[in-house]
This record gives C-alpha cells, sequence and structure tokens, in this order.
C-alpha cells in the first residue's frame, strides 16, 4: 500500500512538473508582469533585500536537507508543493501600479504544508523561474520578492495558523485566515519595499498609502480568493493524509483542540 502511495504521488508530481512546463513554452499571450520587475529597484535597494532573503533561504536549505533525511518521501511533496506555488502564483491581475500587479502567493498553503523557511526556499525556486522563462519579476528584484511573497507571505500565514488553532478554531477557518492574512502581508511588504525605494523628495507614507490603495481594489477580492484556495486543500489534505499536517496540528494544538 505504502509503494502505490509512494508512486502515486511521484505520478501527480510528473504531471505538474509537464503542465508547469507547458506553461512556461506555450504561454498564449503576454501577461501583466507580476511581483517587482526588472529594474525598478536602486541597487542599494535591491542589495538590501538580496541579503535579508539569502539569511531565510539558508536556513530553510539546511532544514530540507535535514528534514529529507529523517523523512522518507518527503522530496515528492517538496515537489508537489514548489508546482503549486509556480501554478497558483501565475494567476495576475493588473493594478494601476507601473512594475508590478496582483496575484495569489501560494506560500500561505506552501507554509502549512510544509513550514515556513522550506516555504521560503520552495517559493524563491518559483520567483526564479518566473523571472527566468516568463518574465515575472527579475534578477535585480529577486531579493524583494523573495523577502514580500515567499518570506513575509509564508511566516504571517504560518504564524496565522498557529495562533487560531491555539485558540481553538476550525481548520477550515485558519486555513482560509492564514491564506488571507499570508497575501495581504505580501502586498504590503511589496508596497513598503516600493515606497522606500521610490518616494524620492516626497514623504514615504504618502507614497506607501497610494500604493496600498492602488492595490486594495483589487487585492482585496484576490486575498479572499487565495483563503478559500487554502482552506479547500488543507481540509482536503487533513482528512485524507493528516500526517502531512502533523508537524503545525501539533504545534498549534491544545488539549479541547477540535479538528472539525
Amino acid at each position: 500500500m505504502a509503494n502505490k502511495t509512494i508512486h502515486r504521488i511521484k505520478s501527480h508530481l510528473v504531471l505538474a512538473l509537464v503542465f508547469a512546463l507547458g506553461l512556461i513554452f506555450l504561454y498564449p499571450s503576454p501577461a501583466h508582469a507580476m511581483h517587482i520587475a526588472e529594474g525598478i529597484l536602486p541597487v542599494s535597494w535591491a542589495v538590501v533585500w538580496f541579503v535579508i532573503a539569502f539569511g531565510f533561504i539558508a536556513v530553510g536549505i539546511r532544514l530540507i536537507g535535514r528534514r529529507t533525511r529523517e523523512v522518507r518521501g518527503l522530496m515528492p511533496l517538496l515537489g508537489l508543493t514548489g508546482a503549486a506555488i509556480f501554478l497558483i502564483s501565475l494567476i495576475s491581475v493588473p493594478v494601476p501600479i507601473p512594475g508590478t500587479c496582483a496575484h495569489p502567493c501560494g506560500t500561505p498553503l506552501a507554509a502549512i504544508l510544509v513550514g515556513p523557511f522550506i516555504s521560503a526556499v520552495l517559493g524563491a525556486i518559483a520567483l526564479l523561474l518566473h523571472a527566468l522563462f516568463l518574465g515575472h519579476g527579475g534578477i535585480s528584484t529577486w531579493g524583494a520578492n523573495i523577502v514580500s511573497m515567499a518570506v513575509l507571505g509564508s511566516f504571517v500565514a504560518f504564524g496565522t495558523f498557529l495562533l487560531l488553532r491555539r485558540f481553538n478554531a476550525p481548520i477550515a477557518v485558519t486555513a482560509f485566515a492564514a491564506g488571507l492574512f499570508g497575501n495581504l502581508a505580501t502586498y504590503i511588504t511589496t508596497s513598503f519595499q516600493l515606497a522606500s525605494a521610490l518616494h524620492g523628495p516626497g514623504l514615504f507614507w504618502s507614497m506607501f498609502g497610494a500604493t496600498i490603495v492602488a492595490y486594495a481594489p483589487v487585492q482585496g477580492p484576490v486575498a479572499v480568493v487565495e483563503g478559500l484556495i487554502t482552506a479547500a486543500v488543507i481540509l482536503v489534505v487533513h482528512r485524507r493524509r493528516p500526517e502531512i499536517l502533523s508537524h503545525i496540528m501539533s504545534r498549534g494544538s491544545n488539549r479541547r483542540l477540535r479538528t472539525k
């Protein structure tokens, strides 16, 4: 039975990767650029975000190495989770801000499934593929995009999930809130990054507020959609493969924890 399950997971992984490659090479029309685009940030700010990003990535890579040695069959889950981030974050909605757009992230879901540090690594890989093959984001802004989507999106979602589970919230509510707030955290961080680097002689808070307002009409509904996607997937995993969530359920539980 275990061999059949592993074989099925590997088959799903292959299909997901084939689908992802198909999107890369057969993408039907130009899309609105996602993430912070190449050349938007000054070099000094780009370097700052790279330094912050790679601190988290270094920890995540070490965790992946340790957990893959400890947990047999973890690699297929990491592959599927990475493919999910790549595909979910391809859905783009334009906003009136040059060099970026709104989209779901996928990293809140990934953080619940594999933990926030590993999710940050998988998100960084997805962002690199977006930049290299689809023209979304850029190499110079990769660090900034990692911090906003892969790091903040993961850690805010993971923390939200743990916090609400400690208050005995149903798993569907916790997963929805994790997806919602993880997505919103990504765009608040992106707004902060853009305002910090580009406010010029004007006030930082004026540009930050204007950026938030520009995102809000689109990003609000997108965040709700991300919450629904996250809740739907986590409910299925919890009912069919609850052992996948053991790392977070044990940390967020108490003696009176409700699972339904």
